[in-house]
């Protein structure tokens, strides 16, 4: 299946594994990497830019296949080192960077000087076309259904990506809501260049992930999740659970964020992957755990995709058509 995402990008399959923060490790990466498909190192998951170095020579022990580094840029009172980070993804000789959060102007010149081609998450068409506008090679569009952040607009995918289609020039991938071979083809019928998934690898024999959290995901439904933060815009998808539905009751009596603080620190979503309890603290999961049933290989998962897709569109559809 080739696309412009393929083409620029060097994978076989229009598929990638976002950064998800504790999750993209080299393993997991790695692992989506000899499947064809195009995995992130998720860049601040290491403590310091000297240990990503480190994670990087890792994945390379694990694949010669091409991967690539998340960079997410949040606004903080006491920011990590970006600049370091980009330079240790420059020095490892990594060609693909995701960034998403903040506009990634400032390190788009480094970046493309040494060659790096840079993937840009928006979660609306107008930011889809500003980071065209600033040079990014192409960008990934969230749609409401995403775990994480899906912005402030509720536009889900239906809508979101033939807008985008119609009005971006650059390759661009959709993400929010994909687990199999239909959402592939309905993404690409829809003007997208291929699909991003998070919540459906963190679901994988390779992710780096405690087990109960996969059985988790299998058990849930598209229902099963919470969107906190509504009231200080910044929304986020999270998995429900005990601590959600907290946050929700606080914001939603009047709390500011001052009450909820402790409740979302990512520690305690740290410490939901490493020990399997599920009600520890906030941890991300999009309505797609909905379409998750069981736990494959990175490998099986993406070769069901594709068959699935492949089949779609050369059987189903071309009997529609005749």
């Amino acid at each position: 299946m080739h696309t412009r995402f393929t083409d620029l990008f060097g994978v076989t399959h229009p598929i990638t594994q976002g950064g998800m923060q504790w999750v993209g490790r080299a393993e997991l990466v790695a692992a989506v990497a000899n499947s064809g498909a195009l995995g992130f190192i998720t860049a601040l998951t290491q403590p310091a830019p000297e240990d990503l170095v480190r994670e990087i020579a890792r994945c390379r022990d694990l694949t010669d296949k091409p991967f690539g580094v998340n960079l997410t840029i949040l606004p903080s009172i006491t920011p990590p080192p970006y600049a370091e980070y980009r330079q240790a993804i420059i020095e490892s000789g990594v060609r693909v960077v995701e960034t998403a959060g903040a506009n990634p102007v400032e390190h788009l010149p480094e970046f493309h000087k040494a060659g790096v081609k840079v993937l840009h998450k928006c979660t609306s068409v107008r930011h889809a076309l500003k980071a065209e506008r600033l040079g990014v090679d192409a960008v990934s569009i969230d749609g409401f259904e995403c775990a994480g952040h899906p912005g402030e607009d509720d536009i889900p995918g239906l809508v979101l990506i033939p807008a985008a289609a119609d009005k971006l020039s650059i390759p661009f991938i959709a993400s929010g809501g994909f687990a199999d071979g239909r959402g592939l083809v309905a993404a690409l019928a829809l003007g997208a260049d291929g699909i991003n998934m998070g919540t459906r690898f963190l679901c994988t024999a390779e992710s780096p992930v405690h087990d109960s959290v996969k059985a988790h995901l299998v058990g849930a439904d598209e229902r099963d999740t919470d969107l906190i933060l509504r009231s200080l815009r910044n929304t986020a998808r999270v998995a429900r659970n005990a601590v959600s539905e907290k946050v929700v009751q606080i914001l939603a009596a009047g709390g500011a964020f001052e009450d909820v603080r402790e409740l979302v620190a990512g520690a305690r979503g740290r410490t939901v992957y490493e020990t399997g309890d599920v009600d520890a603290g906030i941890w991300t999961a999009g309505v797609v755990q909905g379409l998750i049933h069981d736990v494959p290989t990175v490998a099986e998962l993406v070769d069901r995709i594709v068959i699935e897709a492949e089949t779609i569109i050369s059987d189903r559809l071309a009997a529609v058509a005749s």
